[in-house]
């Protein structure tokens, strides 16, 4: 029998003589930044603010790095590209009231896109919390609860004890399936006091493993090994999940063709002779989808973009597989097994018999031979041209990241994204500004790696000032800028009122941030792109170009 004392911790004597005799004039913002350095951080995001002095001052005393953005929402861009990329919690700090709000789209990304950022914000001093009517700068009545619906959790300090413990917590559930933005809220008294605490050195925080129970698992693997048309749609859960090897297992053993949607891009071979691509917004693709006896969707809720809009509706049996429980059979009625999808994937690959199919790689072929048909009757040559450009440009296993602009919509459907986790958008909540912070946080994720940001000049607006932070850090990022001189893709909707847009001359406006630039052509962009991201540091190329988009085939 194990009893409780068997299982207590005994410090080591390091950390004995380092309880006895921590450093002087240590603050709650050491306690902090030392629990973040115990869990394993080792790089923060955000910029200063009043009642965050206390946290910022003790990392300067740390040897956590600081990247220092000069928005609030576009370090929070950069935090959820730090994570995707890494797969670890990624802290962004922030101060209290308008600095805490002006990052609420980037945490709503997050949050849509399950990247795992810990944000910790300041409050207002202890004395005046509650009321709203002490008259502090920045106070808000109730500042956790402008973000409670946004973020996976929400975790408030209000003691210079607690503080560890809610960090840790925070941790624990930003990186537990699914995985997800946490907002952590400290008082600007308790980060400023000075603590007797000893440093923090004994932290855990190891997430929980979200494992298929055998029953579903095994009826699942019974229905797709007796299936005469299984197809699987893979999303951005196997990306998440490390599990795009364990994917490709299965759709060969099952001979089931695969599709990824557009946050699961990579998730699986482009070329291979399973490969359906990612055309979801294409009619053909709906039809074989819903043609399907047995569809087993992994990682993907089967929102408004993977299902063509809502225009699918599967007539066999579904199979979902989601650690998020509340999208489990929120869009279709199936099984739904609320699972990781590599422990669910590696569960049917241990119960599933082989499948023979020999018809499979040719009922692909002839859907993706439709698909480029109808593709080929439009006029949207140049469209296909730059994309083919860009892939050609970028290293294979280079990060890539697009903002919500015409050529992103194109890069959804038709670019090979190589490999697993190397292209990232804002397809999850949608917001404009998301590519170039984002490959800011990928540059200080993997650095000496190029990466590329791809936006339109609407979207590019809402990013300039971080060209100066491109440059203070000498971040290795490309950035694209596609110049219609308006909101493209909105002009596509029909919307003429707010669409023409003033706009600087992007190519001098990165010269005055000493960033190099230049303006290419749909002829010189592959050679102009491939020579920036093989030139070290930051630099910019601006393509004047107006696209069109694929006629709509969700109608």
């Amino acid at each position: 029998m194990t009893h409780d004392h068997d299982l207590v911790l005994r410090p080591t004597e390091a950390q004995k003589a380092a309880a006895l005799a921590p450093p002087p004039g240590r603050t709650g913002g050491d306690l902090v930044v030392e629990t973040l350095r115990s869990l394993g951080a080792t790089t923060v995001f955000g910029l200063p603010g009043q009642h965050a002095l206390g946290l910022f001052d003790a990392v300067g005393r740390s040897d956590l790095r600081l990247i220092g953005l000069r928005t609030e929402n576009n370090a929070g861009f950069a935090a959820d590209a730090y994570g995707r990329l890494t797969g670890e919690a990624v802290p962004l700090l922030l101060s209290t009231g308008p600095g805490a709000l002006m990052a609420l789209p980037a945490l709503a990304e997050a949050a849509a896109a399950s990247a795992p950022v810990l944000a910790i914000s300041s409050q207002v001093p202890t004395p005046g919390l509650g009321g709203g009517r002490r008259g502090h700068l920045h106070e808000l009545r109730d500042q956790s609860a402008s973000f409670r619906d946004v973020v996976k959790s929400v975790h408030i300090a209000r003691t210079p004890s607690q503080v560890p413990s809610v960090i840790a917590e925070a941790w624990e559930s930003a990186l537990s399936a699914p995985h997800g933005p946490v907002w952590v809220e400290i008082p600007e008294d308790v980060l400023r006091a000075e603590t007797l605490i000893p440093q923090v050195t004994g932290m855990d925080a190891t997430p929980h493993e979200l494992a298929p129970r055998p029953e579903l698992t095994a009826l699942a693997a019974h229905w797709l090994e007796n299936a005469e048309r299984p197809v699987i749609i893979a999303g951005g859960g196997v990306i998440r999940s490390d599990a795009a090897g364990k994917l490709k297992q299965l759709a060969e053993r099952l001979n089931a063709p695969v599709v990824t949607t557009f946050g699961g891009k990579g998730a699986f071979p482009w070329t291979h002779p399973l490969s359906l691509q990612s055309w979801l917004e294409d009619r053909h693709m709906t039809d074989f989808l819903e043609d399907a006896d047995v569809l087993l969707v992994v990682g993907s809720g089967l929102g408004e973009l993977s299902s063509n809009y809502h225009t699918f509706f599967p007539e066999g049996r579904v199979v979902q597989i989601e650690a998020d429980l509340g999208k489990l059979e929120s869009n279709h009625a199936g099984l739904g097994i609320h699972a990781d999808a590599r422990l669910a994937l590696q569960a049917l690959l241990e119960t599933v018999a082989e499948r023979e199919d020999p018809s499979a790689p040719e009922r692909v072929r002839l859907l993706l031979a439709d698909i480029a048909a109808r593709l080929s009757a439009q006029d949207v040559g140049l469209e296909q041209e730059l994309l083919a450009s860009i892939r050609a440009a970028l290293p294979p296993r280079s990060p890539s990241f697009w903002d919500m602009t015409m050529l992103s919509y194109w890069a959804w459907s038709a670019f090979d994204a190589k490999h697993p986790n190397t292209m990232h958008s804002a397809q999850g909540a949608g917001g404009l500004g998301y590519a170039f912070p984002a490959a800011l946080g990928a540059c200080a994720a993997e650095p000496g790696t190029p990466v590329l940001a791809v936006s339109g000049d609407g979207g590019a607006m809402y990013s300039i000032a971080d060209l100066a932070t491109a440059k203070q850090h000498e971040l290795d990022v490309t950035w694209l800028i596609v110049d219609d001189g308006g909101y493209g893709i909105l002009r596509e909707y029909g919307c003429t009122t707010g669409t023409e847009l003033t706009r600087p001359d992007f190519a001098a406006l990165a010269a005055a941030f000493d960033v190099p630039s230049a303006t290419t052509t749909p002829d010189t962009l592959r050679t102009d792109l491939a020579k920036a991201l093989k030139t070290p540091g930051p630099s910019v190329l601006v393509l004047p170009a107006t696209l069109r988009m694929f006629e709509p085939t969700h109608v």
